[in-house]
């Protein structure tokens, strides 16, 4: 069966990004996050939901 939560630092490091960097997104609302217990998890379809939110740069050269 298919994972269906993460913990923040597995989603900071598919992101590339700290720990507290992911918190700092889960704390404005960009990414969404559960708790469960004392637990903050990120659910699988909340993270593709954040992915697919980011706007690619435009290289200006080519555009």
């Amino acid at each position: 069966m298919e994972r269906m939560l993460y913990r923040v630092s597995e989603v900071a490091g598919f992101l590339g990004i700290s720990r507290g960097k992911a918190y700092q997104l889960i704390g404005s609302g960009e990414l969404r996050s559960v708790k469960i217990g004392g637990c903050r998890r990120v659910r699988v379809e909340d993270l593709r939901a954040y992915l697919d939110s980011l706007a690619p740069e435009v290289d200006e050269c080519t555009a």
